[in-house]
C-alpha cells in the first residue's frame, strides 16, 4: 500500500521533532531550557476559567459551525479598538488559528496554485498549503538585513499566472518583523494589481514593541474584499491549548464557501468558545502588561545574544521569536550536541533549527529560531547556555 505523495513530501516539524531526544535528556537528570516551542509561561487570564466553571449547561451541545455568538459578539467589541467594523457574519470561529489557514488554503487553491510568503516562515504553511494541493513560493529575507521582505522588486518577479495569494504573518514568526502600514499599503497595492488574495496572519497582533503600531490588513478598507485575516488567543492570551482561532474576512463569497469546510468539520468546542469570549473582552491594559512583559524578554535575549562572538542577528519589532545566525556550521548537529553531550551544571538548551522554516533547500543551516517564552532569568541563563553550547562544541570540532 503507498501513501500520498502530499503527505510524503511534507516535512515533521523542526519546532516538536526534537522532543523525544530532550526526553531523554531530562529522563537522564538535566534540565532542559526549552526555547524551541511558542509556550508562554504568562498565566493564562483568570476570566477563562472562570467563564467555563460558570458555563451551566445541562448539555455540552453542537456549537453553530461559525461560532457561538457570545464569541462572535466579543470578537466585534475586541475590534472596534481598531476601528473595524466586524460583524457575525465576517467570521469563522476555527479550532486554533491552523485550521483557519487549512481552510483558506483548501477554499483558495487549485492543484499547483501558489502562494508568495517571505522565508523563513512559520513551518505549517508548507504542510496546509501542500495538503490542499497548493505549492508555497518564498521570498528570501537575510539576518543582516532584519529579514524585511515588503518591496515591490522582492514580491513581483515571484507572481506567476499560478499566485492565487500573498501570505503575511504580521508580526512574523520566526522573525519578529513587524510591518508598517505604508509597507502593508505596498502588499494590498501588488495584491489588487495582480487579483491576489492577502492571507494576513496576526495571531502576535499586541505584540509590537518600541513604540511600532499594533495593526491590521483589515482595517485597510481599499483592500478588504481581498484580506483574510488569521487570529487566534492562543498567543495573546497564552491559551495555546484551548485551540480557539477564527477566520476573518469581508468578502461574502469567500466566506459562504468556506462555511462549507466549517460545517462538515461540524463545530469547534463549545466550552473554550465560552471561555474565549471572555479573553476578548479584556480590558486594553492587559495587552499592556503582556507586552512589557515580552519586550522586557527579549531585550534579555538580544543582550546575551550579543555575547556570542559571530552571531548575526537584529533586535525584532514583534512577536516573541528571535533567528540568529550562530557561527556554527550544522545547526541540527549542534542542537543534538546540546541535548546528548553538553551540560552545564547539569542545564542544557534546545531551540528550533531554521532550516525548516525555509522552502529554499540549503537555506537555515546555521540558523535558529528562540522563543522568548519563559520569564527573564530563564531566558539570560538559555541564552548562556548556548553560548557555552558553541564554545564546547567548537572546540570538539577542532580537535
Amino acid at each position: 500500500m503507498k501513501l500520498s505523495n502530499k503527505v510524503e513530501s511534507m516535512q515533521f516539524s523542526p519546532i516538536r521533532k526534537f522532543n523525544p531526544i530532550a526526553q531523554k535528556a531530562k529522563d537522564a537528570g538535566k534540565k532542559v531550557y526549552h526555547l524551541n516551542i511558542g509556550q508562554p509561561d504568562v498565566e493564562t487570564p483568570q476570566c477563562f476559567m472562570d467563564a467555563i466553571k460558570n458555563y451551566d449547561s445541562k448539555v455540552i451541545a453542537y456549537a453553530e459551525s461559525g461560532g457561538l455568538t457570545v464569541l462572535q459578539d466579543a470578537v466585534t467589541e475586541y475590534f472596534k479598538n481598531y476601528n473595524m467594523d466586524i460583524e457575525r457574519k465576517d467570521m469563522i470561529v476555527t479550532t486554533g488559528g491552523s485550521e483557519a489557514l487549512n481552510m483558506t488554503f483548501l477554499s483558495i487553491l487549485n492543484e499547483g496554485d501558489e502562494v508568495l510568503i517571505a522565508e523563513p516562515f512559520y513551518t505549517n504553511y508548507h504542510t496546509f498549503a501542500t495538503a490542499a494541493g497548493g505549492k508555497v513560493v518564498p521570498s528570501t529575507t537575510k539576518a543582516v538585513e532584519g529579514y524585511h521582505y515588503s518591496k515591490r522588486e522582492q514580491i513581483e518577479p515571484l507572481i506567476t499566472e499560478k499566485t492565487k495569494a500573498i501570505c503575511c504573518i504580521n508580526p512574523g514568526n520566526p522573525t519578529g518583523t513587524v510591518l508598517t502600514r505604508d509597507e502593508m499599503k505596498l502588499i494590498g497595492e501588488i495584491a489588487k494589481e495582480h487579483d491576489l488574495w492577502i492571507i494576513a496572519d496576526e495571531v502576535y497582533r499586541e505584540f509590537a514593541y518600541d513604540g511600532r503600531e499594533a495593526t491590521s490588513f483589515g482595517q485597510l478598507d481599499e483592500f478588504k474584499d481581498r484580506v483574510i485575516i488569521v487570529d487566534s488567543v492562543s498567543k495573546r492570551h497564552s491559551a495555546c491549548g484551548a485551540r480557539i482561532g477564527l477566520l476573518i474576512s469581508k468578502n461574502e463569497e469567500f466566506m459562504k464557501n468556506v462555511m462549507k469546510i466549517a460545517q462538515g468539520r461540524l463545530c469547534v468546542s463549545t466550552v473554550d468558545q465560552i471561555g474565549a469570549a471572555a479573553l476578548f473582552r479584556l480590558p486594553l491594559s492587559y495587552y499592556d502588561e503582556v507586552k512589557a512583559e515580552y519586550c522586557g524578554r527579549r531585550d534579555v535575549v538580544y543582550e546575551e545574544l550579543m555575547k556570542i562572538p559571530g552571531v548575526v542577528c537584529q533586535k525584532p519589532g514583534g512577536a516573541f521569536y528571535m533567528t540568529a545566525k550562530l557561527p556554527v556550521d550544522n545547526i541540527e548537529d549542534f542542537l543534538m550536541f546540546l541535548l546528548t553531550e553538553f551540560e552545564d551544571n547539569g542545564e542544557t538548551v534546545m531551540f528550533a533549527p531554521a532550516e525548516g522554516f525555509y522552502a529554499t533547500p540549503g537555506l537555515g543551516k546555521d540558523e535558529m529560531r528562540i522563543a522568548y517564552v519563559l520569564n527573564q532569568a530563564d531566558m539570560r541563563r538559555g541564552v548562556e547556555l548556548i553560548r557555552l553550547g558553541i564554545e564546547a562544541y567548537n572546540a570538539k570540532k577542532a580537535k
